[in-house]
Parts: C-alpha cells; sequence; structure tokens
C-alpha cells in the first residue's frame, strides 16, 4: 500500500520492490501470494467495506443487504482518490483484473445468484427466470451509479429502491408485496 500511495503505477511494482518495501525477502511474499496480481487484489479487499451478513429473513432484505454493500465500496471509492487510481490502473492490466475477478467478483456474483435461486424456490420469484440475468438486472443500477457515474447520488436508501423497483415487476402475480 505505500507503494501505492506513493503514486508507483501497479506495473512498476515488481515484487523485488515490494518485498524491499516491505523489509522482507522475496520468498516471503511468494509463501503467501503466488505473484503481484494475488497481492493487489488482497490490498484492494482489505480496504473495503466487509462482505455483509445476511439476514435471511426474504429475498428482497438480503437483495438490499447485498446491494447496499456495492454502493458502501462506491462510497469508499469516492472518497479516496487512491483506491479510485488502483481501480483504474487494475483495469488496464488484464492479469489483476482476472484475479480481482477470480477471488471477489466471481464469489460475490455466486453468492447473489444464490439468493436469487432461493427467493425462486420459495415462490418469492417467478420460475421462469433466468437468474444470471436477474443477476445484472439488480446489481446494474448500482454498478451504474458507482463506476460509470462516480458523482451519482449513493444514498443511504438506494440499495432499498433499487430492489423494490425491480422486484414489483419480478414477482408471481398472485404473490403478495411485502413491504417492511
Amino acid at each position: 500500500m505505500r507503494l501505492l500511495e506513493e503514486g508507483v503505477p501497479l506495473a512498476e511494482a515488481s515484487i523485488e520492490r515490494i518485498a524491499r518495501t516491505a523489509g522482507v525477502g522475496k520468498a516471503a511474499i511468494y509463501r503467501r501470494w503466488s505473484g503481484k496480481e494475488e497481492l493487489f487484489v488482497d490490498v484492494l479487499r482489505a480496504y473495503e467495506p466487509e462482505e455483509p451478513e445476511l439476514p435471511g429473513t426474504c429475498l428482497r432484505d438480503d437483495l438490499v443487504v447485498l446491494l447496499d454493500s456495492f454502493r458502501r465500496r462506491g462510497v469508499a471509492n469516492q472518497s479516496s482518490a487512491l483506491l479510485r487510481t488502483v481501480h483504474a490502473q487494475m483495469k488496464s492490466s488484464p492479469r489483476i483484473w482476472a484475479a480481482y475477478d477470480k477471488l471477489v467478483i466471481a464469489p460475490r456474483r455466486q453468492k447473489a445468484v444464490e439468493v436469487l435461486r432461493r427467493g425462486q424456490e420459495n415462490g418469492e420469484l417467478r420460475a421462469d427466470l433466468d437468474l444470471e440475468l436477474l443477476h445484472d438486472v439488480v446489481v446494474g443500477p448500482m454498478l451504474m451509479r458507482v463506476v460509470l457515474r462516480p458523482e451519482a447520488d449513493l444514498s443511504e436508501d438506494l440499495a432499498a429502491r433499487v430492489v423494490d423497483l425491480v422486484l414489483d415487476g419480478l414477482r408471481p402475480v398472485s404473490s403478495p408485496v411485502p413491504r417492511p
């Protein structure tokens, strides 16, 4: 993190330089990480909010908690020039981006799709929905604001508003509409 704070681009932060800055040998780095890609992903994860504990009460509540975790990451990015810079650099490095996708994005996506699957199985969602596509529909508005519109409002009620907007059109017709 010290190297990044000093403005060293990810591409120039070699394992040797990282080890020297940390005051350890390269072997110490390689014992924990297979390369700088995984190391950078761990550095980013250390600055992100913790993964949320899902209430498990209903589909809506779980989706609001999951979506709010995206909102909180966006707020952290808005307030941290360092995180914005690191994310921008990471996207230009296919290896670092692939590691981030594998270690961070894919598990979050899987967790969200499982929440949707539970909602489908217990009748809160129509049985004919494509859950992978539905995930993108639910998460898309938040990602749009966090990634493509960093100046956009990320108010505390945004996750609930997005989830309610989407779910109102996805519930089975005969299902009552539970509201908190």
